[in-house]
C-alpha cells in the first residue's frame, strides 16, 4: 500500500471581522520557536511533518502531514496540524480558515522571501493575484519513470478531483458564480494545468528545460502543472484541488489520489494501452468542474460527454482505453 501525505493552505483571518490579515509569517515563526523549544529540529519543509510554513502570501500559512499509509493515522495528523495553526493564530488573536478563496475583499501581500519577490517581478499581476488555497496530494511512486507514466495516464481524471474538492465560490467580496474560482485564478500561471502526455522521462526532464529557458518559468520549483513529479520527494503532487473545508474531505482526496495512481501504475506495469487526451478537452473538464463542483454535470473522462449530476464514472471502457498511443508499449526490462 502507497503511503500518501496531505498539504494544505490556509487563510489567517481575523475572527470578527474574516478579512484576511498579513500575519502568516509571524505564525510560523511561533510555531517553529515552539517546536525547537521541545527539542525537535525544524525545516522549512511541511511534507516531512515538521508542522507549518510560510507561503506566497502573507495572509496564508501552510500545514501538512508526513506520508502514511493508515488513513486513519492521516487523518490524525491532518487534524493536529490544523489544530497547530489555530492555537497558534488564537494566541495572536487571530484564527485560520480552510477556504480557496477570501470570501472579503483584500489586498493581497506577498511574502518578503527572495524567490516570492521575483516571482511577483517577473509575473506581476498573475502573481500579485495568487491569495488562493489549495490541498496538494503526494503519493509514493516506486521510480521517477513510473511518476511520469501516471501523471500521463491521469490526467482525465484530475477534474473529477478538482470537482470533489470544490470550496472557493468568492472572489474580491462577490460571489463569483463558479464552484472553485481558486482553479481560474491559479491557472493564469503559464505553467498550470493539464499537459500533454511526456512519454518518458527524458521526454519531461526535456520539456522541464525548455520552459525554463523561455523565461516564463522561473525554476523547477514554479512548475505549476495538475500533477507533476515531485522535485523534493519520491511522490506524484496532485495539486488540482481547493483546500477542504473539512479535514475528512482532505483525508477522502489523499484516498482517492492514493487508488488512482495505483491503479494506473498497475496499468502502466501491464502495458495496457491508453488514449491521449488534447489538452483542449482536459481545460473544459477542468472549467466545468470549476464551474459547477459536484451539483453539474462533469466530464467522463473516458468518453468526455458530461456525466448526469452527481454521476460517478468508472473505469473509461476497453475501446477508450484502447486507443492510446496506438498500440501497446514495449516491453521493458528492469524491476517493476
Amino acid at each position: 500500500m502507497r503511503a500518501v501525505g496531505i498539504e494544505e493552505e490556509l487563510l489567517v483571518v481575523d475572527p470578527a471581522t474574516g478579512r484576511p490579515v498579513p500575519a502568516g509569517p509571524r505564525l510560523v515563526r511561533k510555531v517553529r520557536a515552539e517546536t525547537a523549544a521541545r527539542g525537535v529540529t525544524s525545516v522549512p519543509v511541511v511534507l516531512d511533518g515538521s508542522g507549518m510554513s510560510h507561503e506566497f502570501m502573507r495572509q496564508q500559512v501552510e500545514v501538512g502531514t508526513a506520508p502514511r499509509v493508515d488513513l486513519s493515522a492521516l487523518a490524525d495528523q491532518v487534524r493536529e496540524h490544523r489544530r497547530i495553526a489555530s492555537r497558534a493564530a488564537e494566541a495572536e488573536g487571530l484564527a485560520v480558515a480552510a477556504i480557496g478563496t477570501s470570501p472579503i475583499p483584500v489586498t493581497p501581500a506577498v511574502s518578503a522571501d527572495p524567490r516570492y519577490l521575483s516571482l511577483l517581478a517577473t509575473f506581476r499581476q498573475v502573481a500579485g493575484d495568487q491569495l488562493i488555497n489549495g490541498c496538494h496530494l503526494h503519493v509514493d511512486t516506486t521510480s521517477r519513470e513510473e511518476a511520469v507514466a501516471v501523471v500521463d495516464r491521469a490526467q482525465p481524471w484530475l477534474p473529477l478531483l478538482r470537482a470533489i474538492s470544490s470550496n472557493s465560490p468568492f472572489w474580491k467580496g462577490h460571489d463569483s458564480g463558479y464552484a472553485s474560482y481558486r482553479s481560474l485564478v491559479w491557472g493564469r500561471w503559464p505553467s498550470a494545468g493539464p499537459t500533454e502526455p511526456f512519454g518518458s522521462v527524458e521526454a519531461y526532464e526535456q520539456t522541464v528545460e525548455a520552459l525554463i529557458a523561455t523565461g516564463a518559468v522561473v525554476d523547477r520549483g514554479n512548475l505549476y502543472f495538475d500533477a507533476r513529479p515531485s522535485e523534493r520527494y519520491p511522490t506524484i503532487e496532485i495539486r488540482a484541488a481547493d483546500v477542504c473545508l473539512h479535514p475528512d474531505d482532505a483525508v477522502l482526496l489523499g484516498a482517492l489520489a492514493r487508488g488512482l495512481v495505483t491503479t494506473l501504475a498497475q496499468d502502466w506495469q501491464d502495458e495496457v494501452p491508453f488514449e491521449p487526451v488534447r489538452v483542449a478537452l482536459l481545460r473544459t473538464a477542468h472549467w466545468r468542474a470549476a464551474r459547477d463542483g459536484l451539483g453539474g454535470h462533469p466530464q467522463h473522462p473516458g468518453t468526455h460527454p458530461p456525466l448526469p449530476a452527481g454521476g460517478a464514472p468508472g473505469r473509461p471502457p476497453p475501446a477508450a482505453r484502447g486507443r492510446w498511443g496506438g498500440g501497446t508499449r514495449k516491453k521493458r526490462s528492469g524491476r517493476r
